[in-house]
């Protein structure tokens, strides 16, 4: 397969800006609506020309390629939109789907101001593959792409997504995989956790288990490239269940911190605020 010359206008496909898919990992997993695409554009707009260069070759395309990245000028997104509204411009990330916590965006929303035809061509998307993968409750999910590098800052996002009903999706590299199940073992150790990693490849892998251990593991076993985490949905409370009345009966048997933890498990409400509470009413208990 090769590029049409640019004489030959008839085989280009009607200008404007086409999202591509590519694979993750198994070149296999190209489209053939993909393929035509990229065949029949006049300009391909990548990441980095060496890693689609390597796809475009195995796959016989000679279309040209330009790069545009989270770094390209307003300048540069500007000429790129010019160009799509008079031929055929395709989008495309390293791997996957263009703009899952990929560059993209801002070219995506210009276009569409321009009133640039947009156009997605669906394929191959991590998150989505590491979902069906994990186990974990699907009917209802949220990306939430890359956890923060700092400590600080990581706890804080994740405190935020504490009390959503859906399992979480986050993508993680390697060097920063277990200090990120580290901070998920301390916030929600009741949880499910998967990690899935080398998806579509020879030593695809999704294991799951309880934070802690998989912290434990990654250790000894440290993992690279990117990954997508999961965690699953906190418990959902029964309609009746009163959590003062639970953290009660708890504290008949358990101190504080496993009397917080128990009833934390059993209605997916926040550990740390319990536990405050358990504090007081085991003092209230202390004074009647």
């Amino acid at each position: 397969m090769t590029t049409p010359r640019e004489s030959d206008l008839s085989a280009l496909l009607e200008p404007g800006l086409y999202i591509v898919a590519t694979p993750i990992g198994n070149l296999g997993d190209i489209t053939l609506r993909a393929i035509d695409t990229l065949r029949r554009c006049a300009v391909i707009a990548c990441e980095d020309t060496r890693v689609t260069g390597r796809l475009l070759a195995h796959l016989g395309i000679e279309t040209r390629m330009q790069r545009y990245d989270d770094h390209a000028s307003d300048a540069a997104r500007a000429r790129l939109l010019e160009r799509a509204a008079q031929e055929p411009v395709a989008l495309v990330s390293d791997a996957g789907t263009p703009l899952i916590s990929d560059p993209g965006y801002r070219l995506v929303r210009e276009a569409r101001d321009s009133v640039v035809a947009v156009t997605s061509i669906p394929g191959a998307c991590a998150a989505i593959t590491g979902l069906t993968l994990s186990g974990l409750p699907n009917d209802r999910f949220l990306f939430a792409g890359f956890l923060p590098a700092k400590d600080k800052a990581r706890r804080d996002a994740l405190a935020e997504l504490a009390s959503v009903p859906a399992t979480l999706v986050f993508y993680e590299t390697g060097p920063r995989l277990v200090r990120s199940l580290e901070a998920l073992a301390e916030l929600w150790p009741d949880r499910d956790v998967a990690v899935a990693r080398e998806l579509t490849k020879l030593h695809e892998e999704c294991r799951t288990g309880a934070a802690a251990d998989l912290a434990a593991h990654y250790s000894e076993r440290p993992a690279k490239g990117e990954i997508v985490l999961l965690v699953a949905p906190p418990w959902p409370a029964a309609p009746d269940e009163d959590p003062d009345a639970l953290l009660r009966e708890a504290l008949g048997e358990l101190p504080v911190s496993k009397a917080a933890a128990r009833v934390s498990k059993a209605t997916g409400l926040d550990r740390q605020t319990l536990y405050a509470r358990a504090v007081a009413i085991k003092e209230e208990l202390k004074r009647s």
